[in-house]
């Protein structure tokens, strides 16, 4: 088992690193539904000049047989290849306010070690608070907000945003055990879960990015840039009506989630369900839905839009 000392660099860089930031969490790995995480990183690296400050070690923490990199085949040769990377950088937000980001894949191995090295770092640093999002699916319609789960030490954000309190055993992340340990150490921590329509979770959902972005300002204060996250998700949503609309199967399908989603919302209790529980019942499997959605796109004329669909 490596030491804390070797699972990752530092980055030499000039200036200080100001001390009594906020720091977000963001790693890939478990879940990622709708590619919320990912694709809030990706956005992140776009919008917030992102300066790393310790780089870990992919040979120590990553399995390469489970997540293989991404290399790029020219004809008869190799023009590019692109190895995962997990950093903890500098970046600031839209007004230019500095905040920690940890980003990349989660860690296959050495969790310990990988969190050992994060909180002697925010230790040194005195960061002020944590903040981590990451996303499940769950039988709700994309047609309501996206609802979360949120956990930690805050009451405050806890009573304002969590709208599902489970009381379950799941199995854990990196994400989890770093929380957990903040916790311990007396930290402000904050994890946001959230609850993704579980027939869109294996495509890259805007909804899912923008309403990661806003947990994250809410929890920190921070300003990040969303303009375009909205143009994406208007855009997405009116491809999914569509697509609702055309197909009465489906569009019966989304209908009873809506009314399973409602009465939830209003603490009702539905056909015998018990009351606090996301219970999908007779609901459609993700599958029969994600089914009806390719079949509908699959009866459409083939033109440039579709290249942005969901299949």
């Amino acid at each position: 088992m490596p030491i804390s000392g070797e699972i990752h660099e530092h980055v030499a860089r000039t200036g200080a690193v100001p001390s009594g930031l906020p720091l977000v969490i963001l790693l890939t790995g478990f879940t990622d539904a709708g590619s919320a995480v990912s694709g809030l990183i990706d956005h992140l690296m776009e919008t917030t000049d992102p300066e790393p400050l310790i780089v870990f070690d992919n040979d120590v923490l990553l399995d390469y047989r489970a997540r293989r990199p991404v290399l790029t085949f020219d004809q008869d040769h190799i023009v590019e290849l692109r190895p995962a990377r997990l950093e903890l950088s500098l970046a600031h937000d839209a007004l230019g306010r500095p905040f920690l980001l940890l980003a990349g894949y989660e860690p296959d191995f050495a969790w310990n070690a990988f969190a050992d090295v994060v909180l002697d770092f925010a230790a040194e640093h005195e960061v002020s608070t944590v903040t981590w999002v990451h996303s499940i699916a769950m039988p709700v319609p994309h047609t309501r907000p996206i609802g979360v789960t949120v956990s930690g030490n805050r009451a405050d954000l806890i009573a304002a945003h969590s709208v599902w309190r489970p009381r379950t055993q799941v199995p854990g992340t990196a994400g989890h055990l770093l929380e957990f340990r903040f916790v311990q150490s007396e930290r402000s921590v904050a994890s946001f879960v959230l609850l993704i329509p579980h027939y869109l979770a294996d495509t890259e959902y805007p909804d899912g990015v923008l309403t990661a972005a806003e947990k994250v300002m809410a929890a920190t204060g921070l300003v990040l840039l969303t303009d375009s996250l909205r143009e994406q998700r208007a855009g997405y949503l009116e491809r999914v009506d569509e697509q609702v609309a055309g197909n009465e199967e489906l569009g019966q399908m989304v209908r009873t989630l809506e009314h399973r989603y409602d009465a939830y919302m209003a603490g009702l209790d539905v056909e015998g369900d018990e009351q606090g529980q996301f219970d999908e019942g007779s609901l459609p499997s993700a599958d029969e839905l994600a089914a009806e959605l390719e079949r509908f796109l699959a009866s459409r004329p083939n033109s440039d839009d579709d290249k942005n669909g969901l299949t």
